[in-house]
């Protein structure tokens, strides 16, 4: 489930908060409304002829020219084929960092977190242990477990400080787990790196919510045009958000019971022109 900062917020004024967050999104115009599906063959059409094509293609000749190919084909959302061809590429070459980071996401995305936590912690001793910590830390928040989220995906930001998703992710982590406070700070990063991405716009509406400021998250919501389904999602995570430090406050674990997290991170938010993928969170980036 891009993918949710250089005034120093801790001296400006209530005010001059909400007016330094609703700046960010100034220019931003209807961007989070836009059609990400584009013109011409259907995206399901696309992955009907990419599949074909990787069952019949003899496999690239190079490394790289493999690994692109199978990127290709997760960018394309055909993860189980990635997964064979990812086989095929390690019993040819060996595995590599790059061809574990290929596995670990197609695991994640097939719904397969055990293994897909294996592969991750391969990565840590790798110069993609930032993509190991990150992807450690999605899996622990589809778990329900934001807190161990947290702590993951804030190894993998200061291994990747400019990172704007995976400080989006952060934020969003931070805010399930009810550190309200700790997720301001990431998400108005990634908000100012990252100007474009409608995953951050939502979590930033969502601090905005979380926070009391509903003027300014209304604000944020009617700029970008954001759709009736999106907002909707947006004020259900904030009144989860809410319980999170009501539970707090109590001390009590934020964990939920054993089937709770799957209900809740398996819905995405499709108006954002990203498809339903398993076990995906809401607003986490792939």
């Amino acid at each position: 489930m891009a993918m949710t900062h250089r005034i120093s917020f801790d001296v400006l004024t209530h005010g001059a908060r909400c007016a330094a967050a609703l700046a960010v999104f100034a220019l931003l115009g209807a961007c989070a409304s836009s059609n990400l599906t584009g013109y011409g063959v259907g995206p399901q059409a696309e992955r009907a002829v990419l599949a074909q094509q990787a069952g019949k293609d003899p496999a690239p000749d190079t490394p790289g020219m493999y690994l692109g190919l199978i990127d290709q084909m997760q960018s394309q959302g055909l993860y189980f084929a990635s997964l064979a061809h990812i086989d095929a590429y390690d019993k040819q070459y060996g595995a590599s960092p790059d061809s574990i980071l290929l596995r670990a996401d197609a695991l994640r995305m097939t719904d397969q977190p055990a293994a897909a936590t294996d592969a991750y912690g391969q990565l840590l001793k790798t110069p993609l242990a930032t993509r190991g910590y990150r992807g450690l830390g999605l899996i622990a928040g589809v778990a329900g477990d934001f807190e161990r989220a947290a702590q993951e995906l804030q190894q993998a930001a200061q291994l990747a400080p400019t990172d704007a998703v995976t400080l989006s992710d952060l934020g969003y982590a931070r805010l399930r787990a009810g550190d309200v406070n700790g997720a301001r700070v990431p998400l108005m990063k990634a908000a100012e790196l990252d100007q474009t991405n409608p995953k951050i716009v939502s979590n930033v509406a969502l601090y905005l919510l979380a926070n009391g400021d509903q003027g300014e998250a209304l604000a944020v919501m009617n700029q970008q045009k954001l759709a009736p389904d999106v907002r909707a999602a947006i004020r259900g995570d904030a009144a989860k958000v809410a319980a999170a430090q009501r539970g707090q406050a109590r001390g009590v674990s934020q964990q939920p019971p054993s089937g709770a997290a799957a209900t809740d991170a398996r819905t995405v938010a499709s108006a954002q022109g990203i498809e339903p993928a398993p076990r995906l969170l809401q607003r986490f980036s792939q």
